[in-house]
């Protein structure tokens, strides 16, 4: 094998596909990238047996040929070298020459027979989808994910496309954050895509108006994201019917001015920490919020004054997953909708259904 491409195009291939490399994998191969070139083409992929990333570059292919090399020792080099066109070469012996200004390596590869083979799968449904709107939904969903691997349909969102709406749920026992957006599709199914994989996805969609692909099979996804490929297994499984967890009624309803709300809470904040956890305590009366957090270090109060109707509640909340959802609205004004102290807070724009986000409350000890 033998070729010449652009430094920039091989390292900035090089990093993308490595976050799907193993760092401490059973199987060798598996933790070095497969290069492939054929036909003034490199093909470039990292695999974990759970997540796969591949993608294609432009390059002067002068003799064809398969290699993996080492994924992290590889970026190294090509981060590095001196100039921006680089020549690769590699020999009988799977020894590879890599050339470039006047540095040149000499690396160890191995055979491509020994590098696992990427899932392929046969389409049952698809979907394309604005690289913005799909970094938008994502992202504001996947904080929500559960990192709980004892209930492994929780450690992925579900997917629901219906009546021409696409809707991301994610779940973790203490919150859930749900985003939808209308889509062109006339599909009525539902799939369950890893947390992980979607960090991948977010990591790699821009902020343009090209649009995402989402190849759908009976246990394996593939993310289309320009050149890059993302194929991941899905999580199989019954999901929750989220449905029936949001709340029906609205005892205490508010608008409040999003960041108003998210600098009270980190001010609450500053008294906690990894190995302090105390809860917000949160009165909603007479057209105020009296915040307070009182921890082994000391106490801190607050007061918002904001319009509420309804009745007057009190409740608890963990800090963290209340800024998470606050942070990830997206929208200058929230509605905070109550209905006593036990019950999930709910948060959703002023207008329209495009998010929602819930957050279970914590028990409050009574104070004397």
């Amino acid at each position: 094998m033998k070729f010449t491409c652009l430094r920039t195009d091989l390292a900035t291939a090089v990093s993308n596909v490595s976050r799907a490399v193993s760092t401490k994998a059973t199987i060798p191969a598996l933790e070095g990238v497969l290069i492939k070139a054929y036909n003034d083409n490199l093909n470039i992929s990292g695999y974990n047996l759970e997540i796969g990333i591949t993608t294609d570059i432009e390059a002067r292919v002068v003799k064809e040929g398969e290699i993996v090399l080492g994924a992290k020792l590889l970026l190294d080099i090509v981060r590095r070298l001196p100039e921006e066109i680089v020549s690769v070469e590699t020999d009988d012996r799977m020894v590879t020459y890599i050339t470039c200004g006047k540095a040149d390596y000499q690396i160890v590869g191995m055979p491509s027979v020994e590098y696992p083979d990427l899932p392929t799968f046969q389409q049952t449904d698809g979907i394309s989808v604005n690289s913005k709107v799909m970094r938008d939904m994502i992202r504001q969903t996947v904080y929500a994910v559960s990192d709980n691997t004892a209930k492994p349909i929780y450690t992925g969102s579900l997917y629901e496309i219906s009546g021409g709406m696409l809707k991301i749920v994610a779940i973790d026992g203490f919150r859930m954050a749900i985003r939808s957006e209308s889509v062109e599709s006339e599909s009525e199914t539902s799939f369950v895509v890893p947390g992980k994989t979607q960090l991948e996805v977010l990591k790699l969609v821009n902020d343009d108006d090209s649009n995402v692909d989402i190849i759908v099979g009976q246990r394996h996804i593939t993310f289309k994201i320009k050149t890059y490929s993302v194929i991941s297994r899905l999580i199989e499984g019954t999901f929750l019917d989220y449905k029936a967890t949001i709340p029906a009624s609205e005892k205490t309803t508010l608008v409040i001015k999003t960041r108003l709300m998210i600098e009270s809470v980190e001010r609450m904040s500053l008294l906690n920490s990894e190995k302090i956890q105390s809860p917000v305590r949160c009165k909603f009366a007479e057209d105020e919020i009296r915040l307070s957090c009182a921890s082994s270090v000391g106490r801190a109060n607050d007061v918002i004054s904001v319009p509420i109707i309804g009745d007057n509640v009190e409740i608890g909340f963990n800090n963290r997953y209340m800024l998470e959802a606050l942070k990830n609205t997206d929208t200058d004004e929230v509605k905070l909708v109550l209905n006593g102290p036990v019950s999930p807070i709910v948060i959703k724009p002023v207008k329209g259904d495009s998010f929602l986000s819930i957050v279970v409350p914590v028990r409050l000890a009574n104070e004397g």
